[in-house]
């Protein structure tokens, strides 16, 4: 019985992890595969602006040949309808207005999102990286 249980528990931690990224892991795939990640921050409430403020943690990133305050933003949600409606925020701002465009990519727990100023072919070379993850 002890033997079962200890399985149960051991396929639960495992399934539970499986999926499982952090913002740290994303941004280095992102740079091991030649990518621009400039300065890195840690996201407080107010630089998730009108967005919902959901996740354990979300980091800032710059992409430098965009601009001087232009990137993307990594978030760690582990919760899924809170990672769908965060990404449903940045997908329909865009939708509403193309000046409001970004690029959104989902593994896991991971929402990237980025300046719809980068052109596709890049920023599918993002999504490759997230992709990447292991």
């Amino acid at each position: 019985m002890r033997a079962l249980l200890l399985a149960t528990l051991s396929m639960a931690v495992t399934a539970q992890a499986a999926g499982t990224y952090t913002t740290p892991a994303v941004l280095a795939a992102f740079k091991k595969a030649g990518l621009e990640v400039g300065k890195t921050y840690k996201m407080g409430p107010k630089d998730y602006g009108l967005g919902p403020y959901v996740g354990e943690r979300g980091t800032r990133f710059l992409i430098p040949s965009l601009g001087e305050d232009a990137g993307g933003r990594v978030f760690e949600v582990k919760n899924t309808a809170d990672r769908r409606r965060l990404r449903a925020y940045f997908d329909d701002l865009g939708k509403q207005s193309a000046i409001f465009f970004s690029w959104t990519f989902e593994k896991g727990n991971i929402l990237v999102q980025i300046n719809g100023d980068l052109p596709e072919a890049k920023a599918l070379r993002y999504k490759k990286a997230l992709e990447g993850l292991k």
